[in-house]
């Protein structure tokens, strides 16, 4: 990475960024990333700095948040790295899957062998999760240097950095924050921002899916808690970047926001749901449904603002917020059902996907696949969706960010 010296120049405004949950669907927001990269090459040059003063992430989000804050002072080569590891991701980078192996061993003897081995060791210690997260806390450590936050807080690249995780001891969300300058903390009912030094135990916290990744221990309010997904209980996803200072949020979302009018379902198998499609189902309201609630809250904070005199609105605490919102343009669980072979066998058995499904079938099982299919082949295809929506709306990014046109003329 190159050395830490503060930027050509400041932003006059605050822009915020928010990358919100889902496990392995994060890959697509590392293409909206490229595609931001390549329109801000376009119009301002390679020197360009980071286009965001606020980065805020939750789940999945966290960690792509915590690895483009910690190479804020070159942001093309941040998110040059992040692709380069959504695109080799292996599901063995992210779990193990040892004990459900033991229950899959061939043969009757080593079957029996091997489940008198796991009973023995449920009764010493039981298992905290379906899967072990222990090869994520590996490639953390070794991708995402946090180290580095400090300075590039203090050179001034970067204003600061948000992550969130739910507390199992508490039933709080709490929203842990580092900062380039001191920002008080906040409060809100179910819900909290403590400022803190972010830790890859941080990320491992708020990435943790429920009853898939095991929680993490904290220290928090002078004794320690237990955490995880920061999607859980979280009913303003907007907040951290609100209450950091950023006037202007991009928000990249895990799943489409609104389905197009008249939309045909999204699958048509008529038999009963399997544990699968429940947890699936259940993931994708966790993921999903707070964001969508928020990005329409601020959408009528912003009409009923817009109704009322500038003179008497500087009298309220409400000001305007400025949103983009970019989410895939195809359902990631039609995509995850083209690539739900590449999970691991043992995986597949144990969420009841079937060898052989029938396409029905198999786009009502992928939803709680798409959380865990870290498979380069699965995450190069999101990506790719994400660089080719965004680009799309490229004359829409631009004004949001103010950036000329190819042409060199001012976006308004």
């Amino acid at each position: 990475m190159p050395p830490i010296t503060p930027p050509a120049s400041l932003p006059s405004r605050r822009t915020g960024l928010l990358l919100t949950g889902g496990g392995a669907r994060a890959a697509y927001q590392v293409g909206v990333l490229q595609a931001v990269a390549q329109l801000k090459r376009a119009a301002l040059g390679r020197r360009a700095g980071n286009p965001f003063a606020v980065i805020t992430g939750t789940s999945a989000g966290a960690i792509n948040a915590a690895a483009l804050a910690c190479g804020a002072n070159d942001f093309d080569g941040a998110v040059r790295r992040m692709a380069r590891t959504w695109r080799r991701f292996t599901p063995g980078q992210v779990y193990r899957t040892d004990p459900l192996a033991l229950l899959d061993a061939p043969g009757r003897w080593r079957m029996l062998m091997g489940l008198a081995r796991l009973l023995a060791r449920w009764r010493r210690h039981q298992p905290r999760s379906l899967l072990d997260s222990a090869p994520l806390a590996e490639l953390l450590a070794r991708l995402v240097p946090l180290q580095r936050l400090p300075a590039l807080l203090a050179a001034g690249h970067l204003e600061a950095l948000a992550v969130t995780a739910s507390s199992y001891n508490s039933g709080e969300h709490v929203i842990f924050y580092q900062s380039a300058r001191p920002m008080p903390p906040w409060t809100r009912s179910q819900r909290r921002a403590v400022p803190a030094a972010v830790t890859h135990a941080h990320l491992l916290a708020s990435s943790a899916i429920p009853f898939m990744f095991p929680a993490t221990a904290i220290p928090h309010g002078g004794h320690v808690e237990y955490f995880g997904d920061g999607s859980m209980r979280q009913t303003a996803p907007l907040s951290a970047a609100v209450h950091l200072g950023a006037d202007r949020i991009l928000v990249v979302g895990a799943g489409r926001l609104r389905e197009p009018a008249g939309a045909t379902p999204p699958n048509t198998y008529a038999g009963p749901p399997s544990l699968a499609q429940i947890a699936g189902h259940a993931l994708t309201s966790i993921f999903l449904d707070a964001l969508a609630v928020d990005v329409e809250r601020a959408e009528r904070i912003n009409q009923t603002l817009a109704l009322i005199p500038p003179g008497a609105r500087d009298g309220t605490p409400l000001r305007p917020l400025q949103l983009l919102v970019i989410s895939p343009s195809e359902r990631i669980d039609a995509i995850a059902a083209r690539h739900v072979q590449a999970l691991p066998h043992v995986l597949r058995r144990a969420l009841g996907h079937p060898a052989q499904p029938a396409p029905s079938e198999a786009a009502q099982s992928a939803a709680l696949a798409s959380y865990l299919l870290f498979d380069g082949g699965f995450t190069r295809e999101l990506m790719a969706l994400g660089r080719a929506d965004t680009l799309a709306r490229g004359a829409e990014v631009r004004r949001f960010f103010g950036w000329p046109d190819a042409q060199g003329q001012p976006s308004c």
